[in-house]
């Protein structure tokens, strides 16, 4: 049963108090891994990654049966700035290829197992443009955080989350800027596919909303409140609300570590529990990737968001769980041992 919250920091207070891997349930998939049929570290990073599953779920033998792929779309008032290739209906119309089965996402959280739900959040009403003011208040940062924390499935036992918003790289590149400092540019990347003058804009855009917002912000979630969107809000949600469940999380592309960067400056450790699916091919991803301390699975060259490189990535973490549980020991196999 997920604890409820009423305000931001109430949202603080439950992320500051969420508890660590089962410890125990660690150090008996450690064992086991010693004994498998196979030289030690024979499997590489697939050891690692079984063993820290194994710690989350809270045992030494798990599998992966239930995976959920949550899809989150918003509408970004910085639209109005002309920072996209594409025009802010185009949400709403992705929304319905998701819900016809016919985008991307749908291939590889079929071809995964992944039961997917797809949540549109109030597309007719964008955010507001933050060169002008907070995207969000707290309520509306507020019903977002809540919007992703509810959509999880306690039953679920791999959790990828992923979104649709045009607009939304110059968001996640002003959060990372906010967050991490450094320039506006070295964040900025061209997204939906933007000209050589249209990331200039871009670029100033992000860079006039950090000077608007960032002095005043206390920490990620205030970043989140003046400079996300719902759909990256709601990311956020999502992604505490399966720390809380023992759910581990396979992370998404820029805007998807953009969101979880939020909890984890708020609450260092926020992301004990979540991954890096992959490296996506936006200019920023690769230094987040590294601020956060995540190596990614896979680096593919993606960036179409949906949570299609996470996605892909459960094949990677169910390879690992199935040889970690399946395999025999070399008791069980008659096989003599070093």
């Amino acid at each position: 049963m997920l604890p409820d919250f009423s305000d931001l920091d109430g949202f603080r207070t439950i992320l500051n108090s969420a508890t660590c891997a089962d410890m125990n349930a660690r150090e008996a998939a450690v064992a086991r891994d010693r004994q498998l049929t196979k030289p030690p570290g024979a499997l590489g990073r697939l050891e690692e990654l079984a063993i820290w599953y194994a710690g989350w779920r809270g045992t030494a033998r798990p599998e992966i049966r239930s995976p959920q792929a949550l899809v989150f779309a918003g509408n970004h008032g910085v639209c109005a700035q002309g920072v996209s290739a594409f025009p802010a209906e185009v949400t709403a119309q992705m929304v319905a290829n998701f819900n016809a089965g016919g985008a991307a996402i749908n291939q590889l959280a079929s071809l995964a197992g992944a039961h997917m739900d797809v949540h549109a959040l109030e597309l007719d009403r964008p955010t507001g443009d933050f060169t002008q003011s907070p995207a969000m208040d707290e309520q509306e940062c507020l019903a977002a955080l809540k919007a992703g924390w509810e959509a999880v499935d306690a039953k679920t036992d791999l959790l990828v989350v992923g979104e649709m918003g045009i607009g939304n790289t110059t968001s996640a590149a002003a959060i990372c800027n906010a967050l991490f400092g450094g320039d506006a540019a070295s964040w900025t990347g061209r997204g939906t596919g933007v000209d050589d003058a249209g990331l200039v804009n871009k670029t100033r855009v992000v860079a006039e909303g950090v000077a608007l917002h960032a002095e005043d912000a206390r920490d990620g979630l205030d970043i989140l409140t003046r400079l996300g969107g719902r759909e990256i809000a709601a990311m956020a949600g999502a992604i505490a609300a399966a720390r809380m469940l023992h759910i581990p999380v396979l992370l998404d592309g820029f805007i998807c570590c953009a969101a979880a960067a939020c909890l984890q400056h708020t609450s260092p450790g926020a992301l004990d529990h979540a991954l890096a699916g992959h490296q996506s091919a936006e200019i920023g991803h690769k230094a987040l990737l590294r601020v956060l301390d995540k190596e990614p699975l896979l680096s593919l060259d993606l960036r179409l968001g949906e949570g299609t490189g996470a996605a892909l990535a459960i094949q990677i973490l169910r390879g690992a769980v199935a040889c970690h549980s399946g395999m025999a020991t070399f008791a069980e196999a008659g096989i003599s041992s070093a």
